[in-house]
């Protein structure tokens, strides 16, 4: 310590060193760069919908570094001359099996019957409607997004299908009617098809793909179905740092089930580290059973918001 550290100035009333300003403007917080996530994703994409717990949770807890932004990536335009040859796909039966295996394997509940009986001509109707959504609000787009995957996932329901879009948008209190007929005009797939060239100008070739972006334009491409520590080891890559990400705390299950109002056994599991055993005693201590109601759908126990 300098020895005039303990000079005290009876004029500025300060000991040691006087600033030239009575008053100072400081910042004390670190510079932060700002990364922007493109999540490149389609409403029947099996594994986007197998992702969704760790998604969810890897928000939740790094979402102060990152500006979401969803993009829709077109999977599958019409059946007419469409081919996936690497899963054996060439007409709608051929995703069925698909489907179920990914469902078995990840174990949030996909049906996949509707491609036997019912098939889906393409993927464009309900992303037109998530365009239409999105110019509205980001966030009241990603939860029609969610909707829509719980209907043709869980459900079995065709969400290509107008009135199932109608009454997706309804019950999250918006105009379904109007808001479908917009996604029908061009200008709703002028929007879809800025997607696409957006999603082509990241290199994306597959879903779910996950690109993270600093302000340089520099930045990681995390392509699949990836653990959260995946996403985190690239979060901290592009943050360009060697400061450990300081996560936020997990929501409360009481205000998860708030916003989302529905969730699977699997969702619980990866949100909060618990086995899926644990689980019931889990939503008795977090839960009280008038908030809740307790279900099954394909060998699965889901919560709903009372």
């Amino acid at each position: 310590m300098s020895k005039n550290n303990m000079v005290c100035d009876l004029e500025t009333g300060v000991c040691g060193e006087v600033g030239e300003d009575a008053i100072e403007t400081i910042n004390l917080n670190q510079p932060q760069k700002k990364i922007t996530l493109y999540y490149v994703t389609d409403p029947i994409c099996s594994h986007c919908w197998a992702l969704e717990p760790v998604l969810r949770r890897f928000e939740k807890q790094y979402g102060q570094y990152i500006k979401f932004q969803t993009v829709m990536g077109g999977l599958l335009p019409n059946w007419d001359g469409f081919a996936d040859r690497a899963n054996g796909i060439g007409s709608p039966a051929d995703v069925a099996g698909h489907w179920r295996e990914v469902g078995e394997h990840t174990r949030m509940p996909i049906d996949g019957t509707l491609w036997l009986d019912n098939p889906i001509q393409s993927s464009f109707p309900p992303s037109r409607v998530f365009k239409v959504i999105q110019q509205q609000s980001e966030e009241l787009a990603n939860t029609y997004l969610r909707r829509a995957r719980e209907a043709v996932f869980a459900f079995n329901k065709n969400i290509a299908d107008d009135q199932v879009l109608i009454d997706l948008v309804n019950q999250m209190g918006l105009d379904g009617e109007s808001i479908v007929k917009e996604a029908a005009l061009e200008s709703s797939q002028q929007l879809l098809e800025q997607d696409f060239a957006l999603a082509g100008s990241l290199g994306v070739r597959g879903f779910p793909t996950v690109i993270m972006v600093n302000e340089e334009n520099k930045g990681v491409k995390i392509v699949g179905q990836r653990s959260l520590e995946f996403y985190a080891q690239g979060l901290q890559q592009v943050l360009e740092t060697a400061e450990p990400l300081q996560p936020q705390p997990l929501p409360t299950l009481k205000s998860l089930l708030e916003k989302e109002e529905l969730l699977f056994s699997r969702e619980i599991e990866d949100m909060y580290d618990i086995k899926q055993s644990e689980v019931s005693s889990y939503l008795q201590e977090q839960l009280s059973s008038d908030e809740y109601q307790l279900s099954e759908i394909l060998g699965e126990v889901y919560i709903e918001k009372r």
